[in-house]
């Protein structure tokens, strides 16, 4: 993720994996970005001759977004709707309506990131907030309540941590005297845990583990991606960057079984699934941003973007 202090309205960051994107949506005329974010992405679309409609759960993203691309609003080509691209039958009121290219590019965005007020990195006296939208409870909420078991699942499944337990066990230990307010609260519960040498890395990783429990994410885009499938014109891409090992195993999981011809149990002797693919990949493993991306941008360090084209 991006560094150094940013604003939404005065700080512009580039989209991750930008050309890589504008390449698989060549031509396409129609464009959902479900993640709108700092509208990056949104913005190269819109300049390559695509019409975008975009989502975000986060209202600072839409407000802004909107003064930014207010010009191809104006024209008719840009429209966002706040709301959870999980929700996108909901959102998206014209059961009909099809693309030719969806987006998401997961995670929490730069502009999200550099902002102190919402909580999401570890900087020094950073309040644990870390909501996308508005409704959710806090991380501080999540660490004062959660029980030892779902905090050392939380440590476990989305920071990849072997002492998760310890670390539960730790943070249980440490509310019973004071509440979790704080970055420094958690980090110092981190440290307790990890040792003095723990770093920077091992902060993201467990604070990321907090994000994706308070957005329910990996649920979230379990849910959302048959739906946007079916969202597609045929020949249509579905393109999902994610930053995260659970986010990818979940992508590339869905992804692989669509192109399938058949999904029926290995040792059932007769086929009584749907028997055809119902498209195929257009990317056979994660695309990986370039050394001089990462150069430019660290946000895109972590990034794999993987693709999938409905079937015509």
């Amino acid at each position: 993720m991006s560094s150094g202090p940013g604003a939404w309205d005065t700080e512009y960051h580039a989209p991750v994996l930008a050309d890589e994107v504008l390449k698989l949506f060549e031509g396409a005329r129609t464009i959902l970005d479900c993640t709108l974010g700092g509208g990056g992405h949104s913005a190269a679309l819109l300049a390559m001759g695509a019409t975008v409609t975009a989502i975000d759960r986060d209202p600072a993203a839409v407000v802004t977004a909107m003064k930014r691309l207010a010009s191809y609003a104006a024209a008719g080509r840009f429209r966002v709707i706040l709301g959870n691209f999980s929700e996108v039958n909901t959102l998206l009121t014209d059961p009909a309506q099809r693309f030719d290219g969806i987006i998401a590019d997961l995670g929490v965005s730069s502009h999200q990131l550099d902002d102190e007020s919402r909580g999401f990195s570890f900087r020094e006296g950073a309040m644990l907030d870390m909501r996308m939208g508005e409704s959710e409870a806090d991380a501080a909420d999540l660490l004062n309540s959660a029980d030892e078991t779902e905090l050392a699942e939380i440590f476990r499944e989305y920071g990849d941590e072997p002492k998760a337990r310890r670390l539960a066990r730790e943070v249980v230990r440490r509310r019973e005297n004071r509440p979790f307010i704080t970055s420094d609260d958690f980090v110092g519960a981190i440290r307790a845990v990890l040792g003095s040498r723990s770093g920077s890395g091992d902060f993201a990783r467990l604070f990321q583990s907090l994000r994706i429990a308070v957005n329910d994410e990996l649920a979230g885009l379990s849910t959302a991606l048959p739906r946007l499938r079916d969202r597609l014109e045929p020949n249509g891409v579905l393109a999902v960057i994610s930053y995260h090992s659970g986010e990818d195993r979940i992508t590339k999981h869905e992804m692989r079984e669509w192109s399938r011809d058949c999904i029926c149990p290995p040792r059932q002797l007769t086929c009584t699934c749907r028997g055809a693919a119902l498209g195929e990949l257009v990317t056979r493993k994660a695309v990986s941003a370039t050394a001089e991306e990462i150069a430019r941008n660290p946000r895109a360090r972590s990034a794999r973007l993987r693709a999938w084209r409905r079937g015509g």
